[in-house]
């Protein structure tokens, strides 16, 4: 144990770690990986920290190091780890650290914390032996590294006729692990000599690091020229997946070199990474300090479970390394599944601002339109897909995709939206695509329709929709999550509570799903005939009341067939004091299922027709095609989890329903307690602001339409 434990940030002593890098303290959820309260610092904030942080050893943490020594305070190291993100750190921020009081692990020069946990004598394994070894193989099986954006090896990569493959892998110039790993530029042309020396039937494959390739730094091995006997891979792949192909592999510090040995693969140092000298790989320089053999699975065990802090990207909170493979694991799922082009057409430039990084985590895969003459431009193909907003297809859209094989996507909110109303341009935290309709139009099948006909939804996703529902309602959560959670003061007393909320009149769930019943009016007109004794409450749409769509009912009408007109209120506090809701469309009555209210429609929602709710639109054309009995689960498993997908904008990826339910709740509570929340929901001079500035941020970086 150091001398100085008490003062690493993961400890709970109250005083903060003072930091200078501006970048640093922008990391999201930085604070919950390191477990300690982090500030900027200057001299007249000293006497305030106890210890002083900056990113490792580069260049741009000097100025912490000479502070800290200054002061005489602790110099603590936070690095990337070794899992670290979907891809690079100049759009992806990371998902693990280590935080090194001792070092850091990639200088050979002095000790780390890492360098002392292997050379001390407790076994780095003990008592974690089962998670190391499922950790280890979901890392094989799925081809994790620290960067996982690279493709898998496309068929013809490596030569067919190859008797064996020996792996060099270059390095960045200036890589900090090269130059404290005692090697230089001459090193890596040693190492290429020593490769083909040593392996004289070898085919020597030369990696670049995906920097040099791409033009934005130089490599050590930039310069070497193809042969009978060298290939150069300048092209990203998959780390894994290209160590998996190898016989041998060579390295002076890298990482791979580490993930080789993952691999089964026998690995060459150069220089010492910090798995080099301890027995486990051939090494061509000493590092006396390393007394100790270790194997595989215990440097395993050491750096990626003892050394490494990960962050649970669901709570946003500490987490295990499982957390950050699970999320790695949904990326790279969802980019397999986004194979080729997006192509948007008819997007208003602030709504393409807002999506856009959702729609891939490779940007450049995605294009903005104005019209269908743009689409057929860009010469779409099978792989490819045109994706329009709603329901309505633009004319020439449908023969183009008829001509060239590429599908036709609907897109739409997702259930669970935000906190704040898309039409004031809060941006989404849920999307749908749907490629057979959509799912508020009930006139034709969609894939939410599909899938509830047809899916088996397996124990898992059943518990989780258990999970996702209980979250919903001990939390108050709805689509927009706008109004404050309070309880009712009007007083029904015995009579039975009906909720009706109001909708917006030209919604395409209305139009396209609704007979008779179709306007606030002629539904609350309904409902009284029906419940005629019932004390009934109306709520006007959010939208309605900020003025930013049509369904105003007349104050007076209202108040003429209704007990009480709710403005104040939210959804979640009606539904909670209700007995029933009585409505068109709307999604208040899904939102009431999960509160297990009585639920009575008048046109065809998506969650209508299998058996949960009383359907008043008997002979409603999406009715005839709804064969299916549903749990209350099967239908949240089907609408909340599998349908939309969620993206986390902080940390740039996709996540889960529950994750986007948590965030929403401390936006919300962070809201409310800062008056923020008041401040969303009202006031139209103040949305019309808030309006502009998310327009002017989209001129600047919403991306450009062709």
């Amino acid at each position: 144990m150091s001398r100085r434990s008490d003062i690493t940030l993961g400890t709970c002593s109250a005083e903060p770690v003072g930091v200078f890098s501006r970048g640093m303290l922008r990391i999201p959820f930085l604070e919950a990986m390191a477990g300690r309260k982090l500030c900027r610092v200057n001299a007249r904030s000293v006497r305030r920290v106890s210890a002083i942080a900056g990113w490792g050893l580069k260049p741009s943490s000097r100025k912490a190091r000479m502070f800290a020594e200054r002061h005489g305070l602790p110099y603590i190291s936070v690095e990337d780890a070794f899992l670290r993100s979907y891809g690079t750190g100049d759009r992806f921020p990371p998902l693990s650290i280590v935080v090194d009081e001792e070092g850091i692990y990639y200088d050979s020069t002095r000790p780390s914390a890492l360098e002392n946990l292997l050379n001390g004598v407790e076994n780095p394994l003990e008592g974690i032996e089962a998670d190391v070894r499922r950790a280890k193989k979901l890392i094989l099986e799925h081809r994790l590294s620290k960067y996982n954006h690279a493709p898998d090896m496309r068929p013809g990569l490596l030569r067919e006729s190859d008797a064996k493959r020996v792996l060099v892998i270059d390095q960045t110039a200036g890589d900090m692990s090269v130059t404290l790993g005692g090697a230089d530029e001459r090193t890596f042309t040693v190492m290429l000599e020593a490769a083909r020396r040593e392996n004289p039937r070898a085919v020597i494959y030369v990696k670049t690091h995906p920097e040099v390739a791409s033009g934005r730094k130089s490599g050590y091995l930039s310069d070497v020229g193809e042969d009978e006997k060298t290939a150069v891979l300048r092209e990203e792949v998959n780390p894994s997946g290209l160590v998996a192909a190898m016989d041998r592999v060579y390295t002076v510090s890298s990482t791979m070199g580490f993930e080789a040995l993952l691999a089964g693969k026998p690995v060459t140092c150069f220089g010492v990474p910090w798995y080099a000298g301890w027995g486990a790989t051939d090494d061509r320089l000493s590092c006396p300090r390393r007394k100790r053999s270790r194997s595989v699975d215990e440097l395993f065990a050491a750096a990626y479970f003892r050394y490494t802090r990960y962050l649970d990207p669901v709570a946003c909170r500490r987490g295990s390394i499982f957390d950050v493979i699970e999320w790695l694991v949904r990326q790279r799922s969802m980019s397999a599944a986004r194979q080729g082009r997006l192509i948007c057409q008819g997007f208003r430039k602030w709504k393409a601002a807002n999506i856009r990084p959702m729609l891939s985590l490779d940007p450049d895969s995605v294009f903005f339109v104005r019209d269908t003459g743009k689409a057929h431009a860009l010469c779409p193909g099978e792989d490819d897909a045109l994706a329009v907003w709603g329901r309505e297809l633009p004319a020439g859209l449908e023969k183009l995709a008829a001509a060239t094989g590429a599908r036709v996507l609907c897109m739409e909110d997702g259930f669970i939206r935000s906190v704040g109303l898309g039409s004031d341009l809060v941006r989404p935290m849920s999307l749908v695509l749907d490629e057979r309709g959509i799912y508020f139009d009930p006139s034709r099948p969609s894939d939410l329709e599909h899938m509830l006909n047809t899916a088996v939804f397996s124990p898992e996703e059943i518990a989780e929709a258990e999970k996702v529902r209980t979250c919903i309602v001990r939390n108050g959560i709805t689509k927009y999550n706008t109004d404050p959670l309070r309880r009712p003061s009007w007083e029904a007393g015995k009579r039975t509570v009906v909720f009706v909320p109001g909708q917006v009149e030209d919604d395409a769930s209305i139009l396209f799903g609704c007979g008779k019943v179709r306007t606030n009016l002629t539904l609350l007109e309904a409902v009284r005939r029906s419940r005629p004794d019932a004390f009934l409450v109306y709520k006007p749409h959010p939208d309605v009341i900020s003025g930013n769509r049509r369904g105003t009912l007349e104050q007076k009408t209202a108040s003429s067939l209704v007990d009480r007109v709710e403005t104040e209120l939210s959804i979640v506090s009606c539904l909670d004091a209700c007995d029933e809701v009585h409505t068109m469309t709307s999604l208040s009555g899904f939102e009431a299922l999960l509160r297990n209210r009585r639920v009575v429609t008048y046109g065809q929602p998506f969650y209508a027709g299998w058996g949960l709710t009383e359907d008043r639109f008997g002979d409603g054309p999406a009715f005839s095609r709804r064969q299916r009995r549903l749990t209350l689960n099967e239908l949240v498993a089907g609408a909340l989890c599998r349908y939309p997908f969620y993206w986390d904008h902080d940390l740039s990826g996709y996540t889960t329903c529950r994750a986007v339910l948590y965030r929403i709740m401390a936006r919300r509570e962070a809201l409310e307690a800062s008056g923020g929340l008041e401040k969303l929901r009202s006031g139209y001079l103040r949305r019309q602001a808030r309006k502009l500035s998310i327009l002017f941020r989209a001129s600047i970086d919403g991306g450009s339409f062709s």
